[in-house]
């Protein structure tokens, strides 16, 4: 099969989803990784669909209430406006963290750049502030604004307002508003949380690589058994050390990845 980017796809296979592999201990953040990006994804994708559900019902009573009555408009256009927002917040998020949530399972030993490492923490940042203004918009939205109607008269206008129905005209009101308000609150959450740990991860790995402490204090003890020579009690040494750091022995061993 192919390689692209430096990355071996024989090495996307079904049987790395296994909960031995997810969460093999030799790597370094290996749980944290894999539970908190999926909860920053599933978080953020609940939130987006619910919020979704709550957009389309508002433009439907809106089409259908301007259409019985041409002279009315109503203004919704803020509970539209941020629940637009919230899915192209919660699709940023799913696709920053899913791409590393993948790249993490299939490739955790990949070699990245300066610049490609530079991007993944831009990246995660950048989401995690809008997050932020999107969860701040949407609560302040739902807590305190509602729908309005202009271009009738007061008796038409009271015939409107009877015929609206659901959903209700006051967003804190409506269930499903409420919700993708929570949801987006618990995936801003974990969204922070991923982007501490991918910055954490990455400070590991450029000095010591993507293995474990546990992992590599394990192989020192290995290495110095099978020698003869008592086990070292200091740390264990950076990988690729006998060439500097991590990130030279693998540009030394040809092994690139853009």
């Amino acid at each position: 099969m192919a390689v692209i980017w430096g990355l071996d796809l024989r090495e996307i296979q079904w049987g790395k989803f296994a909960s031995k592999n997810m969460f093999d201990p030799q790597w370094h953040l290996r749980r944290e990784k894999m539970i908190i990006y999926q909860l920053a994804m599933i978080s953020m994708v609940c939130s987006e669909s619910v919020g979704t559900a709550a957009l389309s019902d508002y433009v439907d009573q809106q089409s259908y209430l301007e259409r019985a009555y041409p002279g009315s408009h109503i203004h919704n256009n803020d509970i539209v406006g941020i629940a637009s927002f919230n899915i192209f917040v919660g699709v940023a998020i799913a696709t920053i963290f899913g791409a590393a949530f993948f790249f993490d399972l299939f490739w955790p030993d990949r070699y990245e750049s300066r610049g490609v490492k530079l991007a993944w923490r831009i990246s995660a940042v950048a989401v995690s502030v809008a997050a932020l203004a999107d969860a701040l918009a949407f609560t302040v939205i739902v807590a305190t604004h509602e729908c309005y109607v202009d271009g009738v008269d007061g008796e038409e206008s009271g015939m409107l307002l009877r015929e609206a129905g659901k959903p209700n005209w006051k967003y804190r009101k409506n269930p499903m508003a409420i919700a993708a308000v929570v949801l987006l609150w618990v995936g801003l959450v974990f969204t922070i949380a991923s982007t501490y740990i991918l910055f954490k991860s990455y400070a590991h790995n450029e000095v010591y690589g993507p293995k474990s402490h546990t992992f590599l204090a394990a192989e020192n003890q290995q290495r110095s058994s099978t020698s003869n020579l008592p086990a070292s009690s200091t740390p264990p040494a950076p990988q690729g050390s006998q060439n500097g750091d991590y990130r030279n022995d693998k540009e030394v061993r040809g092994e690139d990845v853009v």
